[in-house]
C-alpha cells in the first residue's frame, strides 16, 4: 500500500480520509495559454510523495518540469516548452526546439548528428538519399492520446498515460511509438515502456536515444556521475579525465561526451545516476543493457546551459555513418517492433545514495575479466 504523509494507508482508509485521490495524488490534463508552448497539451502527474512532473502530450509524450518536494531535478533550456509547429529539424535547428526537461526522446529512424544518406530501400527513384537532422524527429511529434489516468490494483494505485506518435512520409518511414507512463502513488519514480514499430511496407532505418536532464541544484559544484563502467572514451580531445566530478558553471565552457561500455546488472538492468552528497539528493535512471547498449554522458557545464544528461542509446556517440561502417545500423522489417524500458527516479537521503552507489559497485563487480587476465587462486 502506498505511503503518504508519513503513514502506510490502505484504499478504504484514504477514501475515509479524502474527498477523492486528486487531494494527495493524481494525473490531471491542461492545455499551456500562453508564449511559444501556447495549446500544447502536458498531463501533470502527482505521486502524493512530493514527486510531481510533467508528460508533454504534443512533444512525443516527453517528461519537461519533475520535481520533488519543491526541489527541481531536471534542467530548462533557454527555449521552454515550444509548440512543435516551431520546429526546425533539419541541421541543428533541434537546439531552437530542445526546451530540456526530464526526458527527450531522439530518433525513431535517426540520432545524433545528421547529414544525407542513402534511402534505396524505399525503392523510389524520386527519393534516392534522405537528409537526417540531428536527433530524429520524434521529439518534435504529437501523440495521439490513447488514455490515462489511475488505476487501482489492491491497495496499490497506478497513475498512467499512454499514447501513439507516428512518424511517416510519402516515400519514406512509416513508424510508430506507443508510450506508456507510469507512476505509483507514493513514489518518486516513473517508469516509461516504448514500443516502435516499423508500420510500413518497406525496411526503415532504426536509431533511439534518451536524453535524460538533470539541472541546478541536484547538479551543482561537488556532484558526481556513477556509472557501472570503466572510463569512458571522450568524443573529442577534452582537457580533464576527471569527467565524472561535477563543477560549477564555467564561463565559455564547450560540451562534451564520454561514452561508455556500461555492465549490466545480473537481470541485464544498468543503473545510472547524478548524486549530489552535500545535498542528500541525486536523480536515477535505469534501463536494460540488451535494448540500449550503448551510453554517453554529456557534460555542459557553461553559464545559462548549466546540465549534465544520461544518454542510453542503441547506438555508439560516433552517430549513424559509423553505425552504417561499423554494420551496426539497426534496419527494421515491416512489421518488426523494438522494445524500450526505462526507470527514472530520485534518490532521497544519503541512506538512497549509498544504497544505489553500492548497487553500481556490484554491476561493476560483475564485468568480465580482460582476456588473458588471470585470476586469483
Amino acid at each position: 500500500m502506498p505511503r503518504l504523509c508519513g503513514e502506510s494507508i490502505s484504499r478504504t482508509e484514504l477514501a475515509r480520509k479524502t474527498g477523492r485521490l486528486e487531494q494527495v495524488a493524481g494525473v490531471r490534463l491542461v492545455t499551456l495559454g500562453d508564449g511559444a508552448g501556447r495549446g500544447v497539451r502536458v498531463l501533470e502527474f502527482r505521486t502524493g510523495s512530493g514527486y510531481e512532473f510533467d508528460v508533454l502530450v504534443d512533444r512525443s509524450m516527453d517528461v519537461g518540469r519533475c520535481e520533488y518536494r519543491g526541489t527541481p531535478l531536471a534542467w530548462q533550456s533557454p527555449v521552454g516548452v515550444l509548440g512543435p509547429w516551431y520546429a526546425e529539424p533539419m541541421g541543428l535547428g533541434w537546439f531552437r526546439a530542445w526546451g530540456g526537461g526530464m526526458l527527450v526522446t531522439c530518433g525513431l529512424d535517426h540520432t545524433l548528428l545528421g547529414g544525407v544518406d542513402d534511402a534505396s530501400h524505399f525503392h523510389q527513384d524520386v527519393v534516392p538519399t534522405a537528409e537526417y537532422g540531428l536527433h530524429g524527429r520524434v521529439g518534435f511529434l504529437p501523440a495521439r492520446l490513447t488514455g490515462y489516468g489511475e488505476r487501482w490494483e489492491g491497495d496499490e494505485c497506478i497513475l498512467w498515460a499512454e499514447g501513439v506518435i507516428r512518424q511517416a512520409a510519402v516515400f519514406g518511414e512509416t513508424l510508430e511509438l506507443t508510450r506508456r507512463i507510469e507512476a505509483r502513488v507514493g513514489e518518486s519514480r516513473f517508469t516509461v515502456h516504448d514500443g516502435v514499430v516499423n508500420a510500413g511496407f518497406d525496411p526503415t532505418t532504426h536509431m533511439y536515444l534518451y536524453h535524460i536532464n538533470v539541472g541546478w541544484p541536484v547538479l551543482d559544484e561537488g556532484a558526481h556521475f556513477v556509472i557501472p563502467a570503466p572510463p569512458g572514451a571522450p568524443v573529442a580531445e577534452y582537457p580533464t579525465n576527471d569527467y565524472r566530478h561535477l563543477t560549477g558553471p564555467t564561463p565559455g565552457y564547450p560540451e562534451q561526451c564520454w561514452e561508455h561500455a556500461a555492465t549490466p546488472e545480473p537481470g541485464g538492468t544498468v543503473p545510472v545516476a547524478v548524486v549530489n552528497r552535500a545535498r542528500e539528493i541525486g536523480v536515477y535512471e535505469v534501463h536494460r543493457h540488451d535494448q540500449l547498449p550503448f551510453h554517453t554522458m554529456w557534460r555542459m557545464l557553461g553559464e545559462g546551459a548549466y546540465a549534465v544528461a544520461m544518454e542510453p542509446t542503441t547506438n555508439r556517440d560516433a552517430g549513424r555513418f559509423d553505425a552504417r561502417e561499423r554494420g551496426e545500423l539497426i534496419m527494421l522489417a515491416p512489421g518488426e517492433t523494438k522494445n524500450y524500458d526505462l526507470e527514472v527516479g530520485v534518490l532521497d537521503g544519503a541512506q538512497e545514495i549509498d544504497a544505489f552507489e553500492s548497487r553500481v559497485d556490484r554491476a561493476n563487480h560483475n564485468a568480465p575479466e580482460p582476456v588473458g587476465s588471470q585470476s586469483d587462486g
